[in-house]
């Protein structure tokens, strides 16, 4: 039996989808990072690195574009060809907040990607210095900087990033007047805490436990609802009973991002790969140990993430009175 002229036609259309679907990956994938060597985000991309590759069957490269928090990656992979093998690491900071943040993005955080799958959600900590400022709560912390308006530094990792944003919404319900200093990434703002040139910040747990352990910080409050399990004794911003601080959740996530136009079977084979990843019991161990969660999600239900959470930063933006250009 002969097919119809016009059935054939599309079938011979079909067959280059489907062949990149059922042969992808043939190549290594490229991850592109946001931020620098050494930050909270690259921990994590190296943990899940040749767990992926090994789900995949290709290499997967991790490759750093930092700067200008996180856009300067975005803008690259929002031009890169839709096929898979160029992904970017995003963040709520990269894929929520600066969307508020920056009135002229080259790129539509919505729009111009697909939301592959998240990692997952990371708990910032108000973390001190206690030879800058010796303070062992957080109720003493306000007290301290609400009696000093404008004396206090905090750090961050950059204009905008996560870190910035969780201390400008503590900072605007409490009404506290601080200093922001933006760092270039995390080791570099966590080195000024350390060295006295700032007096805190609001970090990623994973970033700052070791720092802690050794005594060389002090913990004062969680950004999460619940207390995070790799520093069960340190308690939640909300449980300070502080007024402003009720329901205080600050904490953010991490998630793979691809762009527009990408085969929605390539997304789900790479959500799938990701998803298996961060339950096998190695992977799942090292990151919820830092203080990490996991969050699994499939492409549709992460895209509803992101828009969720891209309206809840633009709300605290307005609220703070933040703009960066």
């Amino acid at each position: 039996m002969t097919l119809p002229r016009h059935l054939l036609r599309i079938a011979l259309a079909c067959l280059p989808a489907l062949g990149l679907c059922a042969d992808w990956p043939q190549q290594a994938v490229t991850i592109v990072m946001t931020f620098p060597a050494g930050s909270g985000v690259d921990v994590v991309a190296r943990a899940v690195q040749d767990p992926l590759s090994r789900q995949l069957g290709q290499p997967v490269v991790i490759e750093y574009k930092p700067g200008a928090a996180g856009n300067i990656a975005s803008e690259w992979v929002s031009r890169a060809k839709p096929d898979g093998y160029t992904l970017v690491f995003g963040t709520a900071a990269t894929h929520g907040s600066n969307a508020a943040l920056y009135k002229r993005l080259p790129f539509d955080v919505e729009a111009d990607f697909v939301p592959v799958a998240p990692l997952l959600d990371v708990s910032n900590v108000l973390t001190i210095n206690p030879a800058v400022i010796d303070v062992k709560s957080l109720k003493e912390f306000v007290e301290t900087v609400r009696a000093n308006p404008g004396k206090y530094n905090y750090a961050s990792t950059g204009n905008g990033a996560g870190t910035h944003m969780a201390f400008a919404e503590f900072n605007s319900r409490l009404g506290l007047n601080m200093t922001h200093v933006p760092y270039k990434g995390g080791p570099e703002a966590i080195t000024a805490v350390l060295k006295g040139e700032t007096c805190c910040i609001m970090n990623q747990v994973q970033t700052v436990l070791s720092h802690y352990k050794a005594d060389k910080v002090r913990l004062l409050g969680v950004t999460t609802l619940k207390r995070v399990s790799a520093v069960q004794e340190v308690p939640t911003i909300a449980e300070s009973g502080l007024p402003g601080t009720q329901g205080f959740d600050s904490s953010i996530w991490f998630g793979l991002f691809a762009p527009k136009g990408t085969d929605a079977r390539v997304v789900t084979r790479l959500n799938e790969a990701l998803r298996a990843v961060l339950q096998t019991p190695e992977v799942r161990t090292k990151l919820e140990s830092a203080g990490n969660s996991i969050r699994l999600e499939t492409p549709e239900q992460f895209k509803n993430t992101v828009r969720a959470n891209r309206q809840k930063w633009a709300e605290v933006v307005r609220a703070a009175n933040i703009t960066l250009d």
